[in-house]
């Protein structure tokens, strides 16, 4: 009972973890979604120098703040520790993940139950974006981005301004 306790006071924050290599709208549709259930958003970008984003870090902070400066009760802040830790020193319970597709689910489920035996304090909620955002996946926008085609209908317009933008510095 003490745990719930704990819990139900610490879930008004919660985390949106992700690499954001960009921040695209199936993303800030998720993020639209928690900041309607929740109290507090923090959007979590992994620095994930071992996955060999296509933009640097700073970059993708940069994206994820445009595309969510008009919501009040998101943050954006960088991470590059585990997760469980940085939801410990933001004092959230909840860690909140997208599902798209059964595909998704095999691999956010093992994440799940890896964070659940660092950290069972912490919970994994997972929100489905809407239909028009399912099919929509950073991998799909960066391979549209090295054909040189426009993705803009998959982009916060901010996110494809700051795209094309630091495309035309290359």
């Amino acid at each position: 009972m003490e745990n719930r306790r704990v819990m139900k006071k610490r879930a008004k924050r919660v985390i949106y973890p992700g690499t954001f290599d960009p921040i695209t709208n199936g993303h800030l549709d998720i993020i639209k979604r928690a900041a309607d259930l929740f109290d507090e958003i923090v959007v979590a970008v992994a620095k994930s120098s071992e996955k060999g984003p296509m933009f640097s870090h700073t970059q993708r902070l940069t994206m994820a703040e445009a595309a969510c400066e008009e919501m009040q009760n998101v943050t954006v802040e960088g991470f590059s520790n585990l997760l469980v830790d940085f939801c410990r020193q933001k004092d959230a319970a909840i860690i909140i993940r997208g599902l798209r597709a059964v595909s998704d689910f095999e691999y956010e489920l093992q994440m799940g139950y890896a964070n659940a035996s660092l950290a069972p304090e912490i919970e994994t909620v997972y929100l489905m974006p809407s239909l028009e955002n399912a099919f929509i996946s950073s991998s799909v926008v960066r391979a549209i981005l090295k054909h040189d085609a426009s993705c803009a209908h998959l982009l916060p317009p901010r996110v494809n301004k700051i795209i094309e933008e630091s495309i035309k510095c290359i």
